[in-house]
């Protein structure tokens, strides 16, 4: 005979009736001479209304069908399962096998002919009471949601700790990288771009490892708990039995909480992140781009290039005209070729090594006209867009001491530089990311 014992949360109070069962089915098997102990098997602080995440519960099972057990005691119906359905599917699985369930609190035992018609109606029942529990707790979260109490998952989180008394504090260490990340975003770097750096320096993630993914980077630079707030129920059950969560798109109220706990991101600097988002999408979407700011130091000039005839994107192309000449590479339109074997647009293609003098033209350009761009930055200072703020003060400390340029920058590029548009492969108008617009003409 095997026992099987849970409780269905890690409370101490719980724990108590936990070892309780233990301790009582340990001695119970042990003290009747026609029984043998097969096993305890005990899932301590888990869920009954599905038996996927219950491990000992499952080796039980499994043991049963390897014919180590022929009979299982348990406390009731509740314990063994509260869902209906699982119940009766391993009861008849059991039976099968010629191993009974004895329920003591329901005095129901499986293999008796009266026993599935009581288990079909109490499993029921216990069905309900899972329902209700389930009802309640939701219906208490959701009061401390609107009194502004809540409980945020630190272990997942990077950049924050709790301490003695349950509050979040902040991980300087950790901390540093999620100012680096935003910080990067800002700096004009693509999301994965951002994380190939964090990768190629070893920077660590909340749980030690070192692979980065654009889909956590996207999360960090959207989650307001970085600027001290907090957004709750963002996501509900939406099943009671399965546990499966879906994101809220209206189904339950959510609320918001201001300044719950230490920020670690400054609202300016976070709301700046936001309004960079949007503008990338924004520009993706205008410019059928699959995503934006995806350059590479081999490529720094990837979803930057735009056709002034037909509003497509450049692509980078190769060419080679003979097997003794160098490869040189060019930027074509994409829409030049869209339909095979039919010439579409008629634009110009341009060199890349042009590309380069044209930024580095138009940097030039500033530094020749800087108390001019210093007095027009220092007045979007007072915008009441903190994207453009963040861009003014960001452009005032590049430009204000510096030199002109005979080499191209990358960072300096993805910094300043939003898009160049090119004209009949003769004129490009380069676009920065303060609203200035620099015309260069090819000679």
């Amino acid at each position: 005979m095997a026992a099987y014992c849970r409780v269905s949360t890690d409370q101490l109070e719980q724990l108590s009736s936990y070892e309780a069962q233990v301790n009582y089915y340990t001695a119970f098997i042990n003290g009747h001479p026609d029984y043998e102990l097969a096993g305890i098997y005990a899932d301590e602080g888990i869920t009954g209304t599905n038996t996927k995440k219950r491990e000992q519960f499952n080796k039980m099972i499994e043991d049963c069908r390897a014919g180590k057990i022929d009979m299982i005691i348990t406390k009731s119906i509740s314990r063994f399962a509260r869902n209906t359905l699982d119940t009766l599917n391993y009861v008849r699985q059991l039976k099968d096998l010629g191993i009974g369930v004895i329920f003591e609190k329901e005095n129901i035992n499986t293999l008796d002919s009266k026993g599935e018609v009581l288990l079909t109606i109490l499993s029921s029942l216990a069905q309900d009471e899972s329902r209700n529990i389930s009802e309640n707790s939701t219906w208490g979260i959701r009061r401390r949601f609107e009194q502004g109490k809540l409980h945020i998952n630190d272990k997942k989180f990077l950049g924050y700790d709790k301490d003695k008394d349950g509050n979040l504090i902040i991980n300087e260490k950790q901390a540093e990288t999620v100012r680096r990340i935003y910080r990067e975003f800002l700096d004009g770097k693509g999301i994965n771009s951002i994380a190939r750096d964090l990768e190629k320096d070893k920077v660590p993630k909340w749980n030690g490892t070192f692979k980065w993914y654009e889909s956590t980077i996207r999360k960090m630079l959207g989650n307001e708990k970085y600027k001290g707030d907090a957004l709750l129920q963002k996501t509900y059950t939406v099943n009671f039995l399965t546990k499966k969560r879906a994101e809220n798109k209206g189904q339950v109220p959510k609320y918001y909480v201001e300044e719950n706990h230490p920020a670690i991101i400054d609202k300016e600097m976070w709301e700046a992140v936001q309004l960079e988002i949007e503008r990338r999408r924004a520009f993706a979407e205008k410019y059928n781009l699959k995503k934006s700011n995806y350059a590479t130091t081999d490529n720094p000039f990837a979803a930057k290039i735009i056709c002034g005839k037909c509003g497509s994107y450049f692509g980078r192309k190769t060419w080679r005209s003979t097997k003794e000449t160098p490869r040189v590479k060019v930027w074509i339109c994409s829409s030049r070729y869209r339909i095979k074997g039919k010439k579409g647009c008629d634009n110009k293609h341009i060199y890349e090594k042009v590309l380069y003098q044209a930024f580095i033209n138009t940097f030039n350009t500033m530094i020749e006209n800087r108390d001019y761009f210093m007095q027009k930055w220092k007045e979007h200072l007072k915008s009441g867009n903190a994207l453009v703020r963040y861009k003014a003060g960001q452009f005032i400390k590049i430009i204000e001491y510096a030199e002109p340029i005979k080499k191209f920058d990358m960072n300096l590029f993805c910094k300043i530089t939003e898009k160049m548009t090119v004209f009949e492969g003769k004129e490009i108008i380069v676009s920065l990311l303060d609203g200035t617009e620099v015309e260069v003409v090819i000679e």
